[in-house]
Order: C-alpha cells, then structure tokens, then sequence
C-alpha cells in the first residue's frame, strides 16, 4: 500500500472518530441518566414513564415553593440544616450554586476579561460573582470577585480583582461559559440570556 493511501486511510479513520466518539459517548451518557432517572420511581405505564412522574412532581414542588405557603416550610429546612455543621456547608453551598446558575440571583450572568498579569498582556475569560465586597471586609468599591472556570472541567478559581483589570463582554454568558469549558474551541453564538 503506498504511502499516500495510507496516510489518507488514517486521516478518514481519524475524522470517523472525531464524529463517533462525540455521539457515542453523548448518546450513552443521556442513555443512563435517563434509565437511572427512570428507575428512581418504578412506574411502568410506558417506557419513561418514571422520569415524567419525576418531572411533574419537580415542577409541581416549583411551582408550590414560589408560592407564599413554602416560605415558613423552606425556612424550617433552612433552619433545620443550619444546626448540623457539615450538612450546613454542603447544604448551603449546593443551594448557592444552584441558584447561581438557574436561580432568581443568577451570578454567571456578566462575562468579563480579566487582565491577570500587566507585562505579559495574559488575560482569562470569566464572570463578576460579586460587585459589593462589603461582607469580606473589602470595602474600597474598586474590587470586584471574578470567578474564573476551568477548561474541561466544572471548576475554577475565584479572583479578587481591581474593576480597572476587567473587560465586560457584551455576548451571551452561556455561551461564554461553553467557550471557557470548551478550551475555546467552540463557536460563541449570538442570542439572548
């Protein structure tokens, strides 16, 4: 076989993987959340049938929470949790991120530029988390908390910075947060938050 045909071989075989992997990998992933989610509650009307239960009965809890009647119930398990120290921060912290992300006090809402290192020029991608650092005994108004994720993870770093070494990015903060996670690698689309 010569050379050429070879190469071009390989270079399709690598192509199918860039194609197969991606789905295979999404396809089973969704596969087993979906079976596992399924299972948690063992109706078997039609296939699925757990996971709209489990569906309804989330968006029912939703709808009852933002109601006036869940405030006295959401503040005893509050409470409740308060007094366990270990369940307390994990509580809380679970609770913080959720609402960071989906919430009514969404945080990742502003992306910005930071300016990291001044002689180098480098600069990362992130999100002002807080603009009012009063809490942490930073009370200068020039410092903002930026929070700066991760590429090919779900974690990252919060940075206390001077509001003159960030840049608000006027794009979508989803699809700011996917370019982040991506390493850069996917497109930033336009569209509304």
């Amino acid at each position: 076989m010569n050379k050429f045909l070879h190469r071009r071989l390989i270079g399709y075989f690598l192509n199918g993987l860039l194609l197969v992997i991606p789905i295979s990998v999404t396809a089973y992933i969704v596969y087993k959340l979906f079976t596992y989610l399924d299972s948690l509650i063992k109706i078997d009307w039609f296939p699925g049938s757990g996971i709209l239960f489990l569906l309804v009965i989330i968006t029912l809890v939703g709808f009852l929470g933002s109601t006036f009647i869940a405030n006295p119930i959401r503040k005893v398990i509050n409470d409740f949790f308060d007094r366990i120290p270990l369940i307390k921060t994990l509580y809380s912290s679970i609770t913080e991120l959720l609402s960071a992300f989906v919430g009514q006090k969404k945080r990742f809402n502003k992306p910005v530029l930071v300016k990291v290192n001044e002689s180098s020029n480098l600069e990362k991608l992130g999100f002002v988390t807080d603009e009012d650092l009063k809490d942490l005994g930073i009370d200068d108004g020039d410092k903002v908390a930026v929070y700066l994720p991760h590429s090919y993870n779900f974690s990252g770093n919060l940075f206390i910075v001077s509001k003159s070494a960030i840049t608000v990015i006027d794009k979508n903060a989803s699809e700011v947060m996917k370019y982040i996670v991506s390493g850069g690698i996917t497109e930033v689309k336009e569209g509304n938050d």
